[in-house]
């Protein structure tokens, strides 16, 4: 990559406070920033390095006025934070290859293939399965029959996605992230044993959901387990048959929601979070680190940390209780 700093502004819809032909090659944090690098200041406790940066350009806020002198080309924008991820974004489109290639990956003749779209080695896209325009399916997944995946898409290496899931426009699935392996479900025989459950449905993924590696999204015992649209999940995190989660909700790695629940939109669940199944959690929602969610919530915009879960005003007051008991 090579910008100006007119043209980062242009693309963020910024303005220019210093040199407007300013060129820079590469990204940096804003506390290692070089010569040649681009930075972006968010964060009041990083504005010391905005004085001490070397990098040539940084994207600031309009509204940040410096206390000392800025070596550095400031390119103003309405949130700092959000535009380096529009930038970002455009870099990354930029670079990206639409070439079709069919070296030594294994494509159904009954399978529609889109415009521009990019196969690499040792993929399999299964019988009257569809792939939209200019996605990237790298080396290594594994398509089943019937899948639909939308175009603009980027599915990384090992990602298997199983016969007759529904994949959204401009979803990305990192790598070994597995779509549609069957939910768990048995049932407990007389002599202790148990005996499977089988699961008919599927996984539907709604546009601009992005789905982290080694994650997994269980299909259905019947119907649909539903991402709806913007949902981020993290890393390793588990979504069980038959769940709903809300529109624009994010979850961080090792979260893991148990089977036929209802997540609302724009929930927010922090790292190693589990929730229970059969539950239904309100809009807005928030549950802290680690904490376990074992009945529903019906209020939205609450708090909630702990297990089982209770409201953050709480739980802090308790927790002063037991590290008061914990040092007699």
């Amino acid at each position: 990559m090579e910008f100006k700093a007119k043209e980062i502004a242009e693309i963020l819809g910024g303005t220019v406070d210093g040199n407007p032909e300013a060129t820079v090659t590469t990204f940096a944090r804003i506390e290692s920033g070089k010569p040649g690098a681009i930075c972006f200041f968010a964060n009041p406790k990083y504005e010391r390095y905005v004085y001490e940066c070397k990098a040539d350009i940084i994207i600031v806020n309009k509204t940040f006025e410096p206390k000392q002198s800025v070596s550095a080309t400031l390119v103003r924008v309405d949130d700092a934070y959000s535009a380096v991820a529009t930038l970002l974004d455009y870099v990354t489109a930029r670079k990206r290859s639409y070439k079709r290639h069919r070296g030594r990956c294994r494509i159904s003749w009954s399978a529609k293939i889109g415009r521009k779209v990019y196969v690499g080695d040792f993929a399999y896209i299964g019988r009257k399965a569809v792939v939209g325009d200019y996605t990237k399916i790298y080396e290594q997944v594994y398509i089943g029959e019937n899948v639909r995946i939308g175009s603009h898409c980027i599915i990384y290496p090992g990602v298997k996605i199983y016969p007759g899931m529904v994949i959204g426009d401009r979803v990305i699935l990192h790598s070994n992230a597995v779509i549609g392996a069957d939910g768990f479900g048995f049932a407990p025989l007389e002599d202790g044993t148990w005996k499977k459950i089988e699961h008919t449905g599927n996984v539907i993924i709604e546009d601009d959901v992005e789905i982290g590696a080694n994650a997994c999204v269980d299909k259905s015992q019947m119907g649909s387990t539903i991402v709806r649209k913007g949902c981020k999940i993290d890393n390793q995190c588990a979504i069980a048959h038959n769940v709903e989660v809300g529109a624009n909700s994010v979850m961080a790695a090792q979260t893991g929601i148990a089977g036929s629940t209802k997540i609302g939109e724009h929930c927010i669940f922090g790292g190693q979070a589990g929730v229970a199944g059969h539950l239904t959690l309100a809009d807005n929602t928030t549950i802290g680190a680690q904490a376990g969610v074992l009945g529903n919530i019906k209020e939205g915009g609450k708090v909630f940390m702990g297990t089982p879960a209770i409201p953050y005003k709480d739980y802090f007051r308790s927790y002063a209780l037991f590290k008061k008991a914990g040092l007699k």
